[in-house]
């Protein structure tokens, strides 16, 4: 007898309607009919299972375990003897036999417990493992050269998510990263350690023009949750895609940057009793004197901030004064 291959499935050629019966430990797919082996050599693709009588309640038994963690150097992989339960484990005096040495690191530990706190985080924050991934390696590059001292790790770990998220063009607040850290974790203690890791890294983090894509990326998601029109949204884009323009607003936070921005366009618009700068404030995380400030600010340079065709509402109170011979 022989075999014959169907489009995409093995059948035997006599009994073509036949189940064919798998014999794991040979690897053969064998007709139920006429016992005609169809195949052999068959890989399983499956996991490797454990055959240890200890190992009944484990979730996953899968002898390969989990994937190599590239931020660990391999110390993720080692293997520790677990807690003796049987009378065999103890000595007459009742004392275990085979104990667990630990000769883990407490750089590996700090390592390990801010990779779980990361990953914690982004889960809070709905990140991606693109974000993590960036996350850890960024705390990865600070402890390996010990560039923050004096700082506690948590404040470190939230900032390396702080960058990571915006170096993934979803940037988040430091009100929004303080709170995913359970609140054990301040917004000025998260930005002094930003700035020290930025101007430490430098340019190997891609920190060029930061700022402004911060809060060109903020307004998107900052218009969304205030339900502002098409047209305020497109004009605060453009206010903030040439904030970098300005020398005397790179200095200003995302956060002031983007609120401004929206007022400045609310108001352009004629659409500026749609929100009031308390109410940009309150969504964007920064205060009513800090944005009218940033848009004083702005004012005098609204010829490189605004499109060149673009023309104002008549009711617009934020126009820079023009400027009399």
């Amino acid at each position: 007898m022989a075999s014959r291959s169907y489009g995409n499935t093995i059948r035997c050629e006599s009994h073509p309607d036949a189940a064919l019966i798998e014999d794991h430990r040979a690897g053969d797919m064998i007709c139920s009919e006429c016992g005609l082996v169809i195949g052999d050599r068959v890989v399983d693709v499956g996991s490797e299972w454990r055959t240890f009588a200890n190992d009944s309640e484990s979730k996953d038994m899968s002898r390969v375990g989990a994937i190599e963690d590239p931020s660990m150097g391999g110390a993720d992989l080692s293997t520790t003897i677990g807690r003796a339960t049987g009378s065999a484990g103890f000595d007459e005096n009742g004392m275990p036999l085979y104990r667990n040495k630990n000769t883990e690191s407490a750089a590996d530990k700090a390592k390990r417990k801010a990779n779980r706190e990361i990953k914690e985080m982004a889960e809070r924050l709905s990140a991606d493992q693109s974000i993590i991934s960036s996350a850890q390696h960024i705390f990865h590059t600070v402890q390996k050269n010990k560039l923050i001292k004096g700082r506690s790790n948590n404040a470190i770990i939230a900032a390396c998510m702080f960058m990571a998220c915006r170096q993934q063009s979803v940037p988040r607040t430091f009100k929004e990263i303080s709170a995913v850290t359970g609140g054990a974790t301040g917004t000025k203690d998260i930005g002094r350690c930003f700035k020290i890791i930025r101007k430490a890294l430098g340019a190997s983090t891609n920190t060029s023009g930061l700022i402004t894509s911060a809060s060109y990326d903020l307004i998107d998601r900052f218009c969304s949750k205030l339900n502002l029109p098409k047209e305020v949204k497109k004009l605060a884009d453009y206010i903030a895609n040439k904030v970098n323009d300005v020398a005397t607003l790179t200095s200003r936070s995302p956060n002031s940057l983007a609120a401004a921005a929206i007022f400045m366009a609310c108001d352009l618009t004629g659409n500026s009793t749609l929100r009031t700068a308390e109410e940009i404030g309150r969504t964007c995380g920064a205060a009513e004197n800090t944005i009218k400030q940033t848009i004083k600010l702005m004012q005098p340079h609204q010829e490189k901030l605004l499109p060149p065709d673009f023309k104002p509402a008549a009711s617009a109170t934020t126009v820079a004064p023009v400027a009399t011979k």
